[in-house]
């Protein structure tokens, strides 16, 4: 029989504060804004979990988003993330700390890292959040996410084990508020392996050639899918991107046509997104690609068929072929720039 945990001597809210080449990933600043709110719900601190070589600098920056507490592990062994390395550093510390709930961006570091940091501590892990919530009756996290498809929504609770876990997409929770000049404590961990522990070496990293795209942080988004026709209708959208001054994004079915890489796509198994505008062009709107844009300031919908499910959630509608109103919509944005 598995020993019984002493649930009360969990205490704080941890954040994973996920750092690629010295620089703290926006998901981060997410869910130290979410934390916070748990913090104060549960009346506890809230803490980040810094790891890699010379990242010592970064503490300043989660301490101004909200941190009370950065525990900070600084190691050549920790320079490039490692799942040994990363889960048997971060499980010790567990251990040692005892926090109530543990919090990752569902980024494809916290994707792999999450899972194995459950089992090491023996406790579940919630996946791809949309929602987190303390319940007033038990400060218990009641963790929020679709399900079937993303035809229903379920909420997970962890009531036998400790700690609480969850990864939460990038670009669903609202960013902490920056304070400069705010400050905390930082306790550094002890950063040890036993021989044969750490199973992989990084011998190069290569960086991918393609353009890259962040569609999370995007203001303006301008989204094709099978409507488009041929591979070369996002020539026409990245057109209109460029003129608003933002990216291209596509639906999963574009992309498993392939007409454009992965890295470009929005729904249930891409990006979550929450730009000011979102153009949906040729997209029939499916209940996966709605769950990753719903929350768009303004949604703009172009499609022939004027029941496609899209325009149920569209702000602005328009019924008709993308490759003329596109082409007349950047002609007015031409006449507009023309008298400015």
């Amino acid at each position: 029989m598995a020993d019984v945990k002493d649930l009360s001597a969990y205490k704080g809210v941890w954040v994973f504060a996920e750092q690629r080449e010295g620089k703290i990933m926006p998901v981060v600043i997410e869910l130290l804004g979410e934390g916070r709110k748990l913090a104060d719900a549960v009346g506890c601190e809230l803490c980040a979990v810094l790891l890699g070589e010379n990242v010592g600098g970064l503490t300043d920056e989660l301490f101004a988003y909200g941190a009370d507490k950065v525990y900070l592990a600084d190691d050549p062994e920790l320079k490039d993330y490692r799942t040994d390395a990363y889960s048997i550093t971060i499980g010790k510390a567990i251990e040692e700390y005892k926090p109530e709930i543990v919090l990752l961006g569902a980024t494809h570091i916290g994707r792999d890292l999450g899972p194995c940091l459950a089992v090491n501590c023996n406790t579940g892990l919630t996946a791809d959040c949309t929602k987190l919530e303390i319940d007033p009756t038990d400060k218990k996290i009641q963790q929020t996410r679709p399900a079937f498809g993303g035809n229903l929504m379920a909420t997970i609770i962890c009531p036998d084990h400790r700690p609480q876990m969850s990864t939460v997409r990038p670009g669903v929770m609202e960013k902490a508020q920056y304070q400069a000049g705010r400050k905390g404590e930082v306790i550094k961990l002890n950063v040890s392996f036993k021989e044969g522990e750490i199973r992989t070496k990084v011998l190069e990293i290569v960086k991918s050639l393609k353009e890259t795209v962040s569609l999370t942080d995007a203001k303006i988004i301008v989204s094709g899918g099978m409507g488009l026709g041929k591979p070369e209708g996002f020539d026409l959208l990245k057109q209109l991107a460029d003129k608003l001054g933002g990216v291209v994004a596509a639906s999963r079915a574009a992309v498993d046509a392939g007409w454009i890489d992965h890295s470009y796509q929005v729904g249930q198994t891409g990006t979550t997104v929450k730009p000011k505008v979102y153009f949906a062009c040729g997209i029939s709107g499916a209940i996966q690609h709605v769950a990753g844009m719903q929350d768009s300031e303004l949604i703009v919908a172009i499609n022939t068929n004027e029941s496609a499910p899209i325009f149920e959630i569209a702000d602005v509608g328009i019924v008709g072929d993308l490759y003329k109103v596109i082409p007349a919509i950047i002609e007015e944005l031409d006449k507009a720039e023309a008298k400015d």
